[in-house]
């Protein structure tokens, strides 16, 4: 299958993110490349991008979605939770601009055999790296009951985890739940039928992204990777965050909140005495998909950008 994604908010994304047409951009979520394309036709020749995704179908697709870029295009197949080594790898200490573009593309989504969708039935994987130990199978099939609880609420936010739970580890008594569809069927029997069809959306969206957060260990490893990256900013260089839900979009928001804070003193205290310096600006409230956009990709629905801008050198 062709690698297809459409980018969210693309003109709201560069006008945030670029300020030095000749400056480094990091591109933690690389995918396609839908904007790191956008942002190569903003640089000039001295400019230089570096992207980075752990999927090898997207590494494959960047490559030739850029071959013909003037500006420089090295591209590493990396998580960006590594994201402190890769850039002394890449001898970019310091950069103008860094972009994460979170969740889950298009192509995965409709790639039926990666297993991330519960609208086409397929073996359970979900794994953003196919060469990761971690898979939905194993999640599914060998976690214990209550920990399938704790991840369903935490990450799905699901009203009905304990019961969809207690119907998992009952059928995989029987045999393993090797498929989407066969967990599907399970999450569809565990919900009542009459909250099931009054409810919005798919019975099943909170539990495959509770499931997909879990294997790609999704949440674990923002708030280090933001905080990463704004200390790699040079001072007028900025931080972009695509979020599409409210769990990621949460962290990136408090972070972000939080580096943007000046006096940490108890409040009691009457004079300050930390002496702590804001490292980031923030800018403007959180962008959302206009009506064209909507019209032309409905899942930029969900989508939340946040852009910040480093102040100091820390």
């Amino acid at each position: 299958m062709e690698f297809h994604h459409i980018s969210v908010l693309p003109q709201e994304t560069l006008a945030g993110l670029i300020t030095n047409p000749d400056g480094i951009y990091v591109d933690c979520t690389l995918g396609g490349a839908g904007h790191a394309g956008r942002i190569a036709e903003r640089l000039t020749a001295a400019g230089r991008i570096i992207g980075i995704d752990q999927d090898a179908a997207a590494i494959a697709a960047a490559k030739e979605h850029l071959a013909g870029a003037r500006c420089r295009v090295d591209i590493v197949h990396d998580n960006f939770r590594n994201l402190e080594n890769i850039l002394q790898t890449q001898q970019a200490p310091l950069v103008d601009g860094v972009l994460f573009d979170l969740g889950v593309s298009s192509y995965q989504l409709d790639t039926a055999d990666r297993g991330f969708s519960y609208m086409q039935d397929a073996p359970l994987d979900m794994r953003m790296n196919p060469e990761a130990e971690l898979s939905a199978y194993e999640v599914v099939n060998h976690y214990e009951e209550e920990d399938l609880v704790r991840i369903f609420k935490e990450y799905g936010e699901e009203r009905w985890a304990k019961r969809i739970a207690q119907f998992i580890t009952i059928a995989r008594k029987e045999k393993p739940v090797a498929t989407t569809g066969a967990l599907v069927e399970l999450i569809k029997k565990a919900i009542p039928a009459a909250v099931r069809h009054g409810a919005g959306g798919h019975p099943a969206k909170r539990v495959f992204q509770a499931i997909r957060i879990e294997v790609n260990d999704e949440l674990g490893i923002l708030e280090k990777a933001f905080r990463t990256a704004v200390r790699h900013l040079k001072p007028g260089g900025r931080i972009a965050i695509i979020t599409f839900h409210s769990l990621e979009d949460r962290i990136a928001k408090n972070t972000l909140r939080d580096m943007a804070r000046g006096c940490i003193c108890p409040p009691e205290l009457p004079v300050c005495v930390c002496h702590h310096r804001p490292e980031i600006k923030l800018l403007d409230k959180a962008v959302t998909a206009g009506p064209e956009e909507l019209e032309n990709n409905s899942r930029a629905k969900s989508a939340k950008l946040r852009i910040a801008e480093r102040l100091t050198e820390g």
